[in-house]
């Protein structure tokens, strides 16, 4: 039905212009929010340059814009990791100037030495940590290349310089903390919520059967970006206020426990795949005998019939799952005590699907009781030691440091070679722009962007200089004639697909450009300064592109070599933390291949099927491990046991396949696996062997983990598939499992 030409004609109403407002605010209000808040900052610390005579107002503009980001949080830990960093690089240089000064080859070689090693450092770290490195590295070269120059004044030109840096970060700090401030912390509890609530509906959704696997896959991949970008926002929160700091321990636990248990989820939802994948009769009878307790697990992680989102609803479903993870273990041995009537029963397979509910429901609960502690300021809780670790292949932090080296090693040669008046400004901004660029999943890209905004920022540097400058005169008269060409490159910034073009738009511009308090207007120097920026970007692109660069396969295949190394990691690292370390590296490589591979779904995918396998192989052996630990002292449990010889020989096949998988060692893997399932059993059936009931149900859990690897290893989904060839985990080949105390 058509409206009516007069309801058509009719003005918006207040509601509507409320809602369009409100809208705006939270959309494009924030993005002039954050322009007005960068050109205070600016000016700010602009005025106050000038007002206390420093010598290059321009150094606190451009630290202005480095640090200045849309969240508080940000502005606080970029703010603290440079200035931690510039106090290193101003002790570095003025030890590297007094050794070398009047050496210029040895002073440039050991400069670009020491940005290499910085530059290394920033790449083996993550997050702010590496900015750190990276202004201990930029620091020194841009302090001491101008300063060799004339080393009589070397301290003097430090400290200020160090001063004109301190004030840019206090001016940025100051504005974005006290004027329409944005805190992370208020972002990650809707980030909490938003986490919670999609795993909820994710394990709802599985569990029931309406999900197919590419929806779960692009599920696991968002798990993972969440993960990493819970983790950032984490690091960050923590500086702006007692709030968050009083739940940073709880926080970090929160997302320890959400990676342990989605893959826990994951592992027990693969297992029941896999036996309904068999379509045995002795699958059929295990999937009848555990697909019940599937169905009561949604309902206990919703309050009257909605879904939780808030913590006081996780405080619900938690009190739920505690309750029912006290009654599954009797209703679970009598369910096993039905089977055992059954000839053909598959008591193996349902001892391992039960184990693993129990363990999800257990670290389920885990997580809805932290997610519910965040209601309040403290907790017991907050008591935990354990952190996310992420992971940076050692090698290809190397090749950063190595390549910013030679760069700067390669520029400072020709430096030296023409004498070239802006020689100091191409040498020092290569080693800026190699270490900043150093982390970026495609840094030639995104220093090709940078000299692109450079290139811009000459031209309309050149304009404000030699056609505004002379025309204006009073301090408010600067601001608004610089303001235009400012707000061009913030706003840049703040739109993901020129961010590179205004970073180094706002940056150089401001070194360009950037007044004194007596200006000197020489055109040939600022062409010149100009031409040796543009010039060391793209030769920093250059080396980028050339030397191993980060796109080719070389690096993801690394990475992946380090993913799959995970392994390892959890059958030797000590038991104290393994877990976090284990699930915390693996999702970061898993980050980093997908940042490289953006444009692959192919690689995208494998690398998936190899964290899947990794984090279903791992924890097996990470549960087993911790088992074992637990027997008590006892000569049927020592290390020179058969069944403790069969553990070892299995852990040590699957390190081997793990570390570089072929056919052989995967057959070895599966034999040895095999071989120690064996022992456990003839362990248990033992006549003369008559245990405890607990130690009986924790050698039977063993039984269980190593039965799960063996499922895992001949998972047609798995990367191993092309080895496992026509084998299929069917009750004829697959041990049937043996009968505990109840």
């Amino acid at each position: 039905m058509s409206a009516s030409p007069a309801s058509a004609s009719r003005p918006p109403s207040l509601a509507a212009w409320s809602r369009a407002a409100a809208d705006w605010a939270r959309t494009d209000g924030l993005t002039w929010i954050y322009l007005f808040k960068a050109l205070a900052a600016c000016f700010l610390a602009l005025g106050i340059a000038m007002k206390l005579d420093l010598p290059q107002p321009r150094t606190a503009m451009t630290t202005v814009f480095i640090v200045m980001q849309p969240q508080s949080g940000m502005v606080f830990a970029k703010s603290f990791y440079r200035i931690c960093g510039t106090l290193v690089g101003l002790v570095v240089m003025l030890a590297l100037i007094g050794l070398f000064a009047q050496q210029p080859e040895l002073f440039i070689a050991t400069t670009a030495i020491w940005v290499g090693i910085c530059t290394a450092g920033a790449a083996r770290n993550r997050n702010f940590r590496s900015y750190g490195f990276v202004l201990a590295g930029y620091t020194a070269a841009l302090i001491g290349i101008p300063a060799s120059q004339h080393p009589d004044g070397a301290f003097l030109a430090a400290l200020t310089r160090v001063a004109e840096v301190v004030l840019g970060i206090v001016c940025a700090g100051a504005v974005s903390g006290l004027v329409f401030p944005q805190f992370a912390g208020l972002q990650m509890r809707g980030a909490v919520r938003a986490r919670f609530s999609s795993f909820v509906d994710y394990v709802s959704a599985s569990l029931a059967g309406r999900i197919d696997r590419a929806q779960i896959e692009a599920t696991n991949a968002r798990f993972v970006a969440d993960i990493v970008g819970f983790e950032a926002a984490r690091s960050v929160a923590v500086f702006e206020g007692p709030d968050s700091r009083m739940r940073a321990g709880r926080l970090a636990r929160l997302n320890s426990e959400f990676m342990t248990a989605s893959t826990r989820f994951h592992a027990l939802h693969q297992l029941m795949n896999r036996l309904r994948n068999a379509g045995t009769h002795g699958a059929v009878i295990a999937i009848d005998a555990l697909e019940p307790y599937f169905k009561e697990i949604a309902p206990l992680l919703a309050k009257s019939g909605e879904p939780v989102r808030s913590a006081a609803d996780a405080a619900h479903a938690a009190a739920q799952l505690e309750a029912y993870k006290a009654e599954l273990p009797r209703r679970v041995r009598a369910t096993r005590a039905a089977l055992e009537t059954h000839p053909d029963a598959p008591l193996l397979d349902f001892d391992t699907g039960a184990e693993l509910l129990y363990r999800f429901i257990d670290d389920l609960h885990a997580y809805a009781a932290t997610y519910a502690s965040l209601a309040v300021d403290t907790h017991a809780r907050e008591r935990w030691v354990e952190r996310y670790e992420p992971k940076t292949n050692a090698i290809a932090a190397g090749v950063a440091g190595l390549r910013a080296a030679l760069v700067m090693m390669a520029l400072g040669a020709f430096w030296i070679a023409t004498a070239w008046p802006s020689g100091s400004t191409l040498t020092l901004n290569a080693a800026a722009v190699c270490a900043l660029a150093s982390s970026s999943p495609d840094p030639k890209r995104t220093v090709f962007q940078m000299a692109g905004g450079t290139l811009a920022a000459s031209v309309m540097g050149m304009l404000a200089v030699y056609g505004v400058f002379p025309r204006i005169d009073g301090f408010p008269l600067l601001c608004a004639a610089l303001a235009p060409f400012l707000l061009l490159g913030v706003f840049m910034t703040t739109r993901p697909a020129l961010a590179g073009y205004g970073v180094g738009y706002c940056i150089f511009f401001c070194f360009l450009a950037g007044p004194d308090n007596v200006m000197h207007y020489d055109p040939t120097s600022f062409i010149n300064d100009a031409m040796a920026l543009v010039l060391s970007m793209l030769v920093s692109s250059v080396a980028f592109a050339v030397l191993l660069p980060p796109s080719t396969p070389w690096l993801r295949n690394r990475l992946l070599a380090d993913l799959r190394r995970q392994v390892v990691l959890a059958s030797r690292a000590h038991l104290s933390r393994v877990r976090s370390h284990f699930e915390s590296g693996a999702r970061d490589l898993m980050f980093q291949i997908n940042a490289l591979a953006q444009n692959d779904p192919a690689a995208r995918r494998d690398t998936l099927r190899w964290l899947f396998s990794v984090l279903e192989i791992g924890n097996a052996v990470i549960d087993l491990r911790r088992e074992v630990a637990a027997l008590p002292a006892d000569a049927r449990y020592a290390k020179a046991t058969p069944w403790r010889i069969a553990l070892r020989a299995m852990c040590d096949a699957l390190t081997a396949l793990f570390e570089r998988p072929r056919s052989d060692r995967f057959e070895r893997a599966l034999k040895a696996t095999s071989e120690a399932i064996d022992a456990m059993q003839a362990l248990l059936t033992a006549l003369a062997f008559a245990p405890p009931r607990d130690e009986r149900h924790r050698l039977q859990r063993i039984l269980s983990q190593l039965h799960f690897i063996r499922t895992a290893l001949l998972d047609p989904q798995s990367p191993l598939e092309p080895w496992t060839g026509a084998r299929t985990d069917t009750p004829a080949d697959a041990p049937k499992g043996v009968s505990h105390a109840a």
